[in-house]
């Protein structure tokens, strides 16, 4: 017998700020064991998911988020992102980012 349900399982749910989406920029982004991002922050929102590996993400004054294979994780526009790292010695992490754009705007900012 062949399963005719589809499912849906939720991931995430974000509220968004309102704002104007212009454009959506996706990318698959691969770390290397212990590869860490840095202090950085995204002018618009960015959705993503963990497809392999896992990550810590820390929103500054959050505590830090474990997000391991399947979890699906929101950055707010504009604010301080003080870690996403692999959380892994020694195996790749990757994920999908999708960046919420309006125009033409850079992605990321270190700082």
């Amino acid at each position: 017998m062949i399963e005719t349900t589809i499912l849906r399982k939720p991931l995430l749910k974000a509220t968004l700020p309102k704002r104007q989406v212009t454009a959506v920029d996706v990318r698959e982004i691969r770390f290397q064991p212990n590869q860490q991002t840095g202090r950085h922050k995204h002018p618009c929102p960015v959705i993503g998911y963990i497809a392999e590996g896992s990550a810590v993400l820390q929103i500054e004054g959050q505590p830090p988020q474990q997000l391991p294979t399947g979890s699906a994780f929101y950055e707010p526009a504009d604010v301080i992102i003080t870690r996403f790292d692999n959380a892994s010695a020694t195996a790749p992490m990757k994920f999908i980012a999708q960046y919420l754009l309006d125009g033409d705007q850079p992605l990321i900012e270190m700082l």
